[in-house]
């Protein structure tokens, strides 16, 4: 086959039929290297490992490849008031993953707990009927015309309701 330069991700290309591995760029060929895909799988597959009572209530962050140091781990949040649940099921979980690849890919579970998202994310309501903030309401209150004042009170309060 004949060769062609291509500087942007490789010296040399193949022309015609290549391998899917050769067709990736070279970033996502270094993620996999350092087994991002088990991450992925685990992300797809977690209800099946975890069980749905336990799917309800945590989810997994992120995974540790092992080294000289440390072994591999996989990082789970957890939600506050189910770390027990989750604790004991740790070993359960640990061989479902092992056995779902076929070789031992987690050595260790970690988990990290978190509130639950509904009251972390809650806005509050503002105290002003506004929709603007209190630069725009003290420029606004410095028009002296009333008719141009009193409507854009009422515009900024129909922007509120939108």
């Amino acid at each position: 086959m004949p060769y062609k330069n291509n500087t942007k991700q490789r010296n040399k290309t193949i022309q015609g039929l290549r391998s899917f591995k050769d067709t990736l760029p070279t970033n996502i060929k270094k993620i996999i290297k350092k087994k991002g895909h088990i991450y992925s799988e685990t992300l797809n597959n977690w209800k099946y490992i975890v069980g749905n009572e336990l799917f309800k209530v945590c989810y997994p962050k992120s995974f540790k490849n092992a080294n000289k140091l440390n072994e591999s781990s996989l990082l789970v949040m957890v939600k506050r008031g189910h770390e027990v649940d989750l604790e004991y099921s740790k070993k359960q979980i640990t061989n479902k993953m092992n056995s779902y690849f076929g070789y031992t890919v987690v050595e260790k579970l970690k988990l990290v707990s978190f509130d639950d998202s509904l009251t972390k994310f809650k806005k509050e309501k503002a105290t002003n009927d506004n929709a603007t903030n209190s630069k725009r309401i003290e420029k606004i209150i410095d028009i002296k015309n009333e008719k141009i004042k009193n409507s854009l009170i009422e515009l900024s309060k129909i922007f509120k309701q939108r």
